[in-house]
Formats: C-alpha cells, sequence, structure tokens
C-alpha cells in the first residue's frame, strides 16, 4: 500500500499523468526515512529538512502540514508491515501543469515503503566516478527528484564491480557518495566535504557530526577534500539515513582500517534509541 495525499491506495491504483512535474521538470524533493521496529528514526530533523526544502524551492507548503500529520501519514502505511526494518520515501512534488513555470505552487505528497535487510557490508570498495561533475551550491544540498548524476554513476559502479562511487565537484574537489555523505580520518581529525561543496545535508551527516564534536579524542573540520586525501587517510566512510555509517574498505589499491568507523556506528545506534 502507498499514501497518495492521504489516501491509502494499492501500487496498481496510482495514476500520475503525463503533467506530473516531478517526471518532467525534475520539480520535486523526497525524503528516505529508516522505520526499525516501529519507530520512525530521526522524523523531526527529517521533517524540518523537508520543510526547508520546500521553501527553498518556493512549493506552498500546507498548514495541516505540521510534524505530527507527517508522522500520522507515515504511520498508516508502515503499520501493515511486520518487518523490523522499513524504507520510507517522502515524496512531494508540485502539482500539475504549466512548463518551466507551474501552474500553481501547491503540492501533492506519495509515502512508499519498502522492507529492507541488513544493510552493512565487511568489504567495500569504492572509486572516483569523473564523467561530469556534482556541481557545488546550495541547490546540491537539497534531495531533488532530479538524481541523474547518482543513476549513472551507480550504473558506472555496477559495471566496474564497485559498491560506491565518489562524486565531485566542479573544482575536482570530493562532494559526496551516490546515496550519501563521506568522511575521511587522518590521525584525529575527521573531515567531511562542507555544504558548498555541494554535498546532500544529510540527516546522518548531522549526527555524526555531533558525535565527533562531543567526543574527547577527535575533532570535525567541514571543509574541501582533494582525492589526494583519500590516498593518504587512515580511514574513510560514508553514512545516510538507512546504512547509518558503512566503512570503506578498499579505494584503488589502497586498504582503509575500520576501527574508528565502527566506534562511530555505535555511537550512531545508541542515538537511534533515544531519538
Amino acid at each position: 500500500m502507498i499514501n497518495y495525499n492521504g489516501s491509502l491506495i494499492s501500487e496498481d491504483e496510482l495514476q500520475l499523468t503525463h503533467q506530473n512535474r516531478a517526471f518532467k521538470y525534475g520539480d520535486g524533493i523526497f525524503e528516505t526515512i529508516k522505520v526499525q521496529n516501529n519507530k520512525i528514526i530521526f522524523l523531526e530533523d527529517h521533517y524540518f529538512r523537508l520543510m526547508a526544502s520546500m521553501r527553498m524551492l518556493r512549493m506552498k507548503i500546507p498548514m495541516k502540514f505540521t510534524l505530527e500529520f507527517l508522522e500520522e501519514e507515515i504511520n498508516k502505511v508502515i503499520t501493515s508491515y511486520d518487518s523490523q526494518l522499513l524504507r520510507v520515501r517522502v515524496n512531494v512534488y508540485r502539482k500539475d501543469g504549466g512548463l518551466y513555470t507551474p501552474a500553481t505552487n501547491e503540492i501533492d505528497y506519495l509515502i512508499e515503503v519498502k522492507e529492507i535487510k541488513a544493510t552493512s557490508k565487511e568489504t567495500y570498495k569504492v572509486d572516483l566516478y569523473k564523467d561530469f561533475y556534482n556541481y557545488s551550491g546550495l541547490l546540491s544540498t537539497v534531495k531533488t527528484t532530479n538524481r541523474i548524476l547518482n543513476t549513472v554513476a551507480a550504473i558506472y559502479a555496477k559495471e566496474n564491480d564497485l559498491d560506491n562511487c565518489i562524486l565531485l565537484n566542479e573544482r575536482k574537489g570530493v562532494a559526496e557518495v551516490t546515496n550519501g555523505n563521506i568522511f575521511v580520518v587522518k590521525g584525529n581529525v575527521i573531515k567531511t566535504p562542507s555544504l558548498s561543496e555541494g554535498c546532500i545535508k544529510g540527516i546522518i551527516r548531522k549526527k555524526v557530526i555531533e558525535i565527533i564534536e562531543k567526543h574527547p579524542d577527535f575533532t570535525i573540520e567541514e571543509t574541501n577534500i582533494s582525492p589526494f586525501e583519500l590516498q593518504k587517510s587512515d580511514e574513510v566512510f560514508i553514512t545516510n539515513a538507512i546504512i547509518g555509517v558503512q566503512a570503506i574498505t578498499n579505494y584503488r589499491k589502497k586498504e582503509f582500517k575500520t576501527e574508528i568507523s565502527k566506534k562511530i556506528k555505535k555511537s550512531l545506534s545508541l542515538m537511534t534509541i533515544t531519538s
């Protein structure tokens, strides 16, 4: 079942028209949210990011679209699943009509759910994707439905027996990976690309930064990172809402340790329990 504008319908019943703006122009945004043991993880953070993205893209936010409303709409769908681990995708897009200039700024929403299994891997290989760039700027921090760069990079990864690809910005600095943010560990300094580098404003990115800021042995830097630094680092890990923290074990001929990423993953797990 899916939730389409508040109504529960089957996937077969959903009918989007040829005027759908997310389809025609990528005029939509989405949130990917993890549900574990019927608990919606970091819902408040996802809600406020969704609201900020809607305002940034000049969508009209309905008065009813409160945090409590979103929670109720998600619960409508997840209650029909018995799985302990679910992926919820909340899609918001402008209503049909118009060309580049929309006929209205009012929105439709669609909430879909998928059962998932264990998400972490012991061995995780990555490489750079250099065919196209993830351009820096605030628009790149928003999870829009236009993810063509991520798609072609994911295809490249599959064709080359990789688990993921690292995306670069137009200055050839590290921006993110195809499905999340990236962190680089060297000594007691942990770096992650700043938002001005073109990375998604990730929820787990935010939580990991909070964990590192409170840790007495490490410092966090939001900055620019060159691909050269990857070769010299002690550890590299990635983050997103579903996997949490995934250690990278292999980058080209470089093999990384995983001790620090495992500690951060454990701290994140404790944070999800108390959220």
